[in-house]
């Protein structure tokens, strides 16, 4: 079993691209973002898009690992934490990410427009932490960075 570079990194590109876009988005005031229902929409897209690219990672990184898929999203993500891809308290907190990517992905219930806009910034922080794991997990013997925030 071998982890595919090409598709991890090719997956990280996507988030990277969409990351740039959201970090426009989370520098918005409450104010300025309220104003203007196209910043919602946009910000629901870009995070159903990264939240999957991520869940597709979490994946290919475990069951190419070696070990069983999980049981569900919020699961690949604990994984990887017990895994010690990403750390512990890392693992927890995106995992909160999987009942999001449903509830935008399903439209399970009304979506409250005031988390989607801290899930911004949260995500706007912490996702660079994650992706520099997986790409340190990914490919260890590289020494070129291939990642630029």
């Amino acid at each position: 079993m071998a982890i595919d570079k090409k598709l991890i990194f090719r997956k990280i590109n996507l988030i990277i691209r969409d990351l740039e876009k959201v970090r426009s988005i989370s520098m918005l005031s409450w104010q300025e973002y309220k104003k203007k229902s196209e910043y919602e929409a946009l910000a629901e897209r870009y995070l159903e898009r990264i939240i999957g690219r991520m869940i597709d990672i979490n994946f290919h990184l475990i069951i190419e690992s070696g070990h069983a898929p999980p049981e569900d999203y919020f699961s690949s993500f604990r994984m990887l934490g017990e895994l010690r891809i990403i750390s512990h308290d890392l693992a927890k907190r995106f995992a909160r990410l999987a009942g999001l990517r449903n509830r935008l992905a399903h439209e399970y219930d009304a979506i409250d427009e005031k988390k989607i806009y801290n899930e911004l910034k949260n995500v706007s922080k912490e996702l660079p932490v994650y992706l520099t794991a997986v790409e340190k997990f990914s490919d260890k013997n590289n020494r070129q960075k291939r990642i630029k925030f």
